[in-house]
């Protein structure tokens, strides 16, 4: 059993967020012979109901914060939209990884976009946009569509929009602006890809890296709908995606677990959208197709342990997110004829509420091709009563 740096009794892992991804953090956790510690907004979120160290409230309340620092003995997230005045007050009482710095350099995505490109890591073309000008000049040099997106606070696919022409570009700003004046704001080229990828990088204090398989996501409606592993694309391109995403995490001194988003452009060309500084969507499907799940190696990493093997066990592997269809209990009504499907896993998030394109859960679905573990992961899925 790893033991606490600061007590006789196993250590807490304190995880800011208590959402699915802590959810799943905390299983690799248990099986590690590790505690762990919640802080989340809503009392018995997903995480929260797996351990009796939950807060509840905001991290920006003092006190609150304060309790859940004294509860664990080093701190990692599962949000990356914290204030960097909060991950500061972490970071003066408990070791954080990511580190503050490092967050700041992803937070903003100019700043994000910016530090890349002066690594030299190819990525779309952008700008700052101060005003309308700046973004109908910016079109007018690379032409249209271009990708408007505010600088902070995006996910998902909130904070962005594609303008076809120069309406459409200035409406665009005036929406972001309607209720913030002063939002921050980018411009972007819009890149007419054929795939669009993603790779997990971990990293650990002493500079070891696990470097995961290159896969593809499947997008609809601006939320990930699911994942191919490994990525349909020549070893080569694979070779140059993985080499883009561990180039990216070295250029932010990362630290944990990292999401790279990148474009596989229909001129041949990979580039990087942009990085997550935490457990991904797209990578989890290596909870039962890698030797070493990405959150085993998240905490791993955060603790300065040797990383494990990112390889996958399996020639190929599928995962379905369960996008919420209806408003109302968050539970399906019966999962019996999924459980009837061989070579798949089924994981529930045990969210409360249910919302439209709410992520519910997951199917991840083992293949000999990815044709096959795709087809099981879709039919299970599709066996679910909601």
């Amino acid at each position: 059993m790893i033991k606490s740096y600061t007590k006789n009794s196993p250590l807490v892992l304190g995880i800011l967020g208590g959402g699915q991804l802590a959810k799943m953090l905390a299983n690799a956790a248990y099986r590690m012979g590790i505690n762990i510690s919640v802080i989340e907004r809503e009392k018995s979120s997903p995480a929260g109901d797996m351990t009796q160290n939950e807060f509840v409230g905001s991290w920006e309340d003092d006190e609150i914060l304060e309790q859940f620092l004294e509860s664990c003995d080093i701190v990692t997230l599962e949000n990356e939209f914290i204030d960097p005045v909060i991950l500061d007050k972490v970071a003066a009482k408990r070791v954080i990884y990511p580190s503050p710095n490092t967050l700041r350099l992803i937070q903003d995505k100019y700043i994000q976009k910016e530090t890349f490109r002066n690594a030299g890591i190819e990525v779309p073309s952008f700008q700052m946009v101060n005003s309308i000008d700046d973004a109908l000049n910016f079109a007018k040099e690379k032409n249209y569509p271009v990708v408007i997106k505010a600088r902070k606070y995006g996910y998902d696919g909130y904070g962005n929009a594609t303008a076809f022409n120069e309406d459409e570009c200035a409406s665009a700003i005036e929406r972001f602006h309607k209720n913030n004046p002063n939002r921050q704001l980018m411009i972007e080229e819009f890149i007419d890809f054929s795939k669009e990828l993603a790779v997990l990088v971990a990293r650990n204090l002493n500079g070891e890296i696990a470097v995961y398989p290159c896969v593809e996501t499947v997008q609809y409606r601006h939320i990930c709908h699911s994942v191919i592993a490994p990525a349909e694309i020549s070893k080569e391109l694979c070779r140059q995606a993985q080499e883009a995403a561990l180039n990216c995490v070295k250029s932010i001194e990362g630290i944990g677990i990292f999401g790279v988003e990148l474009f596989f452009s229909k001129d041949n060309r990979i580039l990087v959208n942009e990085i997550a500084p935490r457990p991904h969507n797209s990578g989890h499907y290596t909870i039962e197709a890698c030797y070493t799940s990405q959150f085993e190696n998240c905490i791993r990493a955060v603790l300065n342990l040797p990383l494990g093997s990112p390889e996958l066990i399996t020639p190929a592997a599928a995962m379905i997110n369960l996008l919420g269809k209806r408003e109302g209990i968050g539970t399906p009504e019966s999962i019996e004829e999924l459980l009837r499907h061989k070579k798949v896993w089924l994981h529930l998030y045990n969210k409360k509420i249910s919302r439209i394109g709410r992520k519910m859960g997951h199917i991840t679905a083992l293949g000999n091709s990815s044709e096959e573990a795709f087809k099981l992961a879709q039919s299970a899925a599709d066996a679910i009563i909601w």
